[in-house]
């Protein structure tokens, strides 16, 4: 094994490998990125701040415009959000039960929605 390869962040094992561009630990599973101290999944970004990806894995940032890729039901409403709508200007939040967009939708009003139903403009 090659010393110059840090110990696993998980268990702290010395037996990590390079597979590819990441680093793999064998006794626990654990796989993480050799150049950056982003995880794998994109949870945290270098700076400590969560990073909210859209369905297909666009980074998004406040004031993007993104567009929902599937219908929506709403409460209340006879028609839900229909697949396509384009909302402008969203805003990220540490929401309640995975709604981490802010926004407003036209004829719909405020409201939260999922990164993962929606797709970058």
């Amino acid at each position: 094994m090659n010393e110059n390869l840090p110990p696993c962040p998980e268990c702290s094992g010395t037996y990590t490998y390079e597979m590819g561009a990441l680093l793999v630990c064998p006794e626990c599973g654990h796989e993480w990125s050799a150049t950056s101290s982003e995880a794998p999944d994109g949870e945290s970004g270098a700076s400590g701040e969560k990073v909210i990806k859209d369905a297909v894995g666009n980074v998004l940032a406040d004031g993007d415009t993104v567009t929902v890729i599937k219908a929506l039901k709403v409460k209340g409403s006879p028609s839900g959000i229909k697949a396509g709508t384009k909302v402008r200007n969203i805003k990220l939040v540490d929401g309640v039960d995975g709604h981490d967009i802010d926004c407003r939708v036209e004829g719909f009003g405020n409201m939260q929605l999922k990164s993962s139903v929606v797709k970058k403009a």
